[in-house]
């Protein structure tokens, strides 16, 4: 009897577990969809959070060199925290001349990722040879369109991004927190089935 209470606590607590995990990732599908709504709040969200986060990192990293001084990790830790903190306070302070900045590279990115997949699946010929193309034609629009409309696509690519990358997050949870519960219902009701006597 105390093992199957302690089996039937043991299967409330994952399920609760696997709820708040699929609750989380609705919040999470909520934010991206908000975002994508209005993308410029989203950019402006984004770039505030990445640089407190720079900014947080670079002060953890500097107590953590100040711990370590008389190492040879001293000086490196030191500047990049220095480095780090000076990075977050230029975010803080201009998250829109640091948007358009980290704007610019997704486009370079996606155009010499294009390139390079056009390139090298056309010199490889593989047997994905069509997606290969697809991908790396997409790649490129991506970055002209992009680039085209840069700085003004500097107010919504980022928060664009973010808020894809919150939905699909999201998605991930609520597919696995639901799949979770299943799965420990499933579980749970083979282990309280009652065997059957042979007469």
């Amino acid at each position: 009897m105390a093992r199957a209470g302690k089996r039937t606590d043991r299967t409330k607590t994952l399920r609760r577990g696997f709820g708040l995990l699929a609750a989380l990732g609705v919040i999470l599908v909520l934010a991206g969809l908000v975002g994508l709504v209005y993308t410029a709040v989203a950019t402006l969200t984004s770039m505030l959070l990445f640089g407190w986060l720079l900014l947080i990192g670079g002060i953890v990293g500097l107590v953590h060199a100040v711990q370590a001084r008389g190492t040879s990790y001293f000086w490196l830790g030191v500047i990049v925290a220095a480095l780090n903190i000076a990075a977050g306070v230029v975010v803080i302070r201009l998250p829109h001349a640091a948007a358009a900045a980290l704007t610019m590279f997704a486009a370079l990115l996606f155009l010499t990722g294009g390139l390079f997949r056009l390139v090298g699946g056309l010199v490889v010929r593989g047997p994905q040879l069509g997606w290969t193309l697809l991908l790396g034609a997409f790649d490129l629009l991506l970055g002209i369109l992009v680039l085209g409309s840069w700085p003004s696509s500097s107010q919504y690519v980022i928060g664009a991004f973010f808020s894809l990358a919150l939905l699909f997050d999201g998605l991930g949870l609520v597919a696995t927190g639901y799949g979770g519960r299943r799965v420990v219902g499933l579980v749970s009701g083979k282990d309280g089935a009652k065997p059957v006597q042979p007469e």
